[in-house]
């Protein structure tokens, strides 16, 4: 399941972009195939162009980034986080970010962090100073409160979603029984009025028939026969007349409803 094909990637956009500036921490939605589905928010140089910008460094980040979750350190000594994002029981995606420090930086050892990396020493710790310093206990916090949130938000677009779908159908459906209905309408005013020429037919036959004294006795049985017919007929299409009311008075409720959706 593609989460584009059902989200408001707005939405999601604006709720990351809320929790950076509130927390401080970094943070990008991906899908399942590890493509970016939002912008970054609040990422650092000392990630992005330092860390991430040397060989070594993207090697690394690479490796955690496949095989950490949850809130860990990650190799530059930052806190980082993955959350899953979760539909049906399915893993969809994530929103994975942190970069934040949960205490102040031995400089020493970011020093000998960025030699190992191959970066000048002097930019990188230029750019550790400008990193976000907050609790550790508040950035597991922060990012348990981002999975919940964006995990609710994602569902209920899905089931927004899956709703608008089915509204249309009943829409299209209330449309076919409606053309329906009219056929039968149709249809049984065509009847009705052959059933009125029967009965009109079997009059003049019976008139006919006592006319013609005994050689019409047989023709006046079928005749009586005839309007016999014609009046159960007429009973019978008055039944059906009647149960096309009631529908049709279903129907237009149905369909009051959808509307006032």
């Amino acid at each position: 399941m593609d989460i584009r094909d059902f989200m408001d990637l707005s939405k999601l956009q604006e709720i990351q972009d809320k929790f950076s500036n509130a927390t401080g921490l970094a943070a990008i939605a991906v899908d399942m195939n590890g493509e970016y589905i939002t912008e970054g928010s609040n990422f650092t140089d000392f990630c992005m162009k330092y860390t991430r910008g040397s060989a070594e460094g993207q090697r690394r980040c690479v490796k955690c980034d496949n095989e950490c979750s949850g809130v860990y350190f990650c190799h530059a000594g930052l806190m980082d986080f993955s959350c899953d994002i979760m539909l049906d029981g399915k893993k969809i995606g994530a929103i994975i970010g942190g970069q934040i420090l949960p205490k102040e930086p031995n400089e020493d050892e970011f020093r000998a962090t960025a030699e190992e990396l191959g970066i000048d020493p002097d930019a990188y710790i230029r750019a550790l100073r400008k990193v976000t310093i907050s609790d550790e206990a508040k950035i597991r916090a922060s990012a348990d409160l981002l999975a919940v949130t964006v995990n609710t938000l994602v569902a209920s677009e899905y089931a927004h979603n899956a709703n608008s779908g089915k509204l249309a159908d009943l829409s299209s459906e209330i449309q076919h029984a409606t053309e329906i209905i009219d056929t039968i309408n149709t249809n049984t005013h065509s009847l009705k009025s052959i059933a009125s020429k029967q009965k009109m037919l079997s009059l003049n036959a019976s008139i006919e028939a006592a006319r013609s004294g005994e050689a019409g006795v047989g023709f006046a049985v079928v005749a009586k026969s005839m309007g016999d017919l014609s009046s159960q007929s007429s009973t019978i299409y008055g039944d059906i007349e009647k149960s096309v009311l009631e529908v049709t008075a279903s129907i237009e409720k149905l369909s009051s409803l959808y509307n006032g959706q």
